[in-house]
């Protein structure tokens, strides 16, 4: 998608900020005990209270409103019965459609008490997060992305899951551009139009490189099993750099 129009950039607004006020009411709402369907249920109300659908719900008939996706679960972990325990790293993905337009989130969150390893894990993935934000641009490489975030990454004695790229987002929840590196990629040689609207999700890990395959059709494990988290934030590409339509507000 490329916004061109202030009717467009209004809607993809107003669905990026539903998506950001219902990740931030879940992770105020986590908490040791409840069960990640519990957990999926508080997002459901909230995106149907503001007259949207779940993204992955509507586009791939998954089952469930939210992504949630705890410890070794790297992504697409299916909401249901297993509680979440302290100690615990849970990441929450987000998307949704209102008006015809898609937007999505995630952030990883970890319930106390865990060890300062964690702590610093989800401190720099958010950095990660905003280092690849601080590349966007119109008329900028979508490689910036990926190299800065590789080169914080490697500074940081961090690894990059190299098979979960960023993507374009807007009249679908998966669009032109795909597959966008958030590390570094020679062969990337694309560049951001003015009003290209994408995400940026890097998957910072102590060790894994690989998201793979579980026992159910959707969720993804890392490999080799390391904590990973997620962040990740819908932007468009301006004249004047990054605007990121997926805050709370």
């Amino acid at each position: 998608m490329t916004v061109s129009n202030e009717d467009d950039l209004n809607k993809l607004e107003e669905i990026g900020r539903i998506v950001a006020n219902t990740l931030e009411a879940m992770a105020a709402a986590l908490e040791p005990g409840m069960t990640t369907a519990e957990l999926d249920l508080i997002g459901r109300k909230l995106l149907e209270k503001a007259g949207a659908r779940s993204g992955p719900e509507l586009v791939y008939d998954f089952p469930g409103a939210t992504c949630i996706s705890v410890n070794e679960e790297v992504a697409h972990g299916i909401p249901g019965s297993r509680r979440i325990e302290a100690g615990d790293l849970v990441n929450i993905d987000i998307s949704a459609e209102k008006n015809g337009l898609f937007a999505d989130t995630g952030a990883s969150f970890a319930v106390p008490p865990v060890t300062n390893a964690t702590k610093r894990l989800c401190r720099d993935g958010k950095r990660a997060m905003w280092i690849g934000l601080r590349q966007v641009g119109a008329n900028k490489p979508l490689a910036g992305i990926g190299q800065a975030i590789g080169t914080f990454a490697e500074k940081n004695g961090y690894t990059l899951v190299r098979n979960l790229a960023s993507h374009g987002i807007g009249h679908s929840l998966h669009e032109e551009p795909k597959e966008i590196s958030t590390w570094p990629d020679r062969s990337e040689r694309r560049i951001m139009n003015e009003g290209l609207v994408f995400t940026v999700e890097p998957f910072l890990s102590l060790g894994a490189e690989w998201a793979e395959d579980g026992d159910d059709p959707w969720t993804l494990f890392s490999e080799p099993r390391a904590p990973t988290v997620q962040y990740e934030h819908t932007v468009v590409a301006t004249r004047n750099g990054p605007l990121v339509v997926t805050l709370p507000g």
